[in-house]
């Protein structure tokens, strides 16, 4: 499946290890996962568990966008600021 050597998993946006190569670096895989980034173990191809460490958020801590709603105020002509520096730059007609 995938290549451990010379991966980080941080290149990743989550690595899939098949069971023979999970257990051939395990200990790599486990300090990595300490660190914070998790991967999956897959059989024949197929996802079976993700590997995390124990202090990762629960999916319910983890912040999303929209997590400062109603704190910042975007103005009414917002599509329009800048309009006449923008065409004057470009020579655009908008």
């Amino acid at each position: 499946m995938t290549k451990l050597t010379g991966l980080s998993l941080s290149e990743s946006i989550m690595l899939t290890i098949n069971i023979h190569e999970a257990k051939t670096h395990l200990s790599r895989l486990i300090d990595q996962a300490a660190k914070g980034e998790s991967f999956i173990i897959a059989k024949a191809g197929k996802p079976l568990v993700k590997v995390m460490a124990l202090t990762a958020p629960e999916a319910d801590q983890v912040k999303r966008l929209g997590f400062m709603a109603g704190q910042i105020n975007v103005p009414d002509d917002f599509d329009e600021m800048g309009r006449d520096e923008i065409e004057q730059m470009f020579g655009g007609d908008a």
